[in-house]
């Protein structure tokens, strides 16, 4: 069972990259939206599917932080996972809005304004999840109000 909590956890592994695994975590986020577009274009099943990994990641990231001894371990990236699949609900299936909001979400991840950092000191996985829901939900504000005044 730990092992595959921690899959979940990790991506599939692509948490354990010793580069930006974060990042990496987003792109499998990016992979997901496209197939689920394949699959339907319902903001109720995006809404479904991001409630679902929501979820299951606040438990699973919490029993990864125990698994791995580390508060919001770099590793755990279902975090990831589900902020991005947050910032493009209901965004259309654009390359350039796909890359624009991969581009402000890990930006905002990074940089966290309005003081999205608190957020991670909430006990276990919601401390682990919250902040990356707060930065998905602030990325797709910005690219509604970006494809709103370029008329897009």
């Amino acid at each position: 069972m730990k092992k595959l909590i921690l899959a979940i956890g990790t991506g599939l592994g692509v948490g354990y990259s010793p580069f930006f695994p974060g990042t990496i975590g987003s792109l499998w986020a990016v992979g997901i939206y496209v197939v689920l577009g394949l699959i339907t274009r319902n903001l109720i099943w995006q809404l479904i599917v991001i409630l679902a990994v929501f979820t299951l990641g606040v438990w699973v990231s919490g029993k990864c932080e125990s698994f791995l001894q580390k508060k919001d371990h770099s590793a755990i990236v279902i975090d990831e996972i589900a902020g991005m699949l947050v910032a493009l609900a209901g965004i259309g299936y654009s390359v350039y809005f796909v890359l624009l909001g991969f581009i402000f979400f890990r930006l905002f991840d990074i940089v966290k304004p309005f003081h999205i950092e608190k957020l991670q000191k909430l006990k276990s996985g919601w401390g682990v999840m919250i902040d990356d829901l707060a930065v998905g939900f602030l990325t797709n504000l910005f690219l509604r109000a970006l494809i709103s005044m370029l008329g897009w």
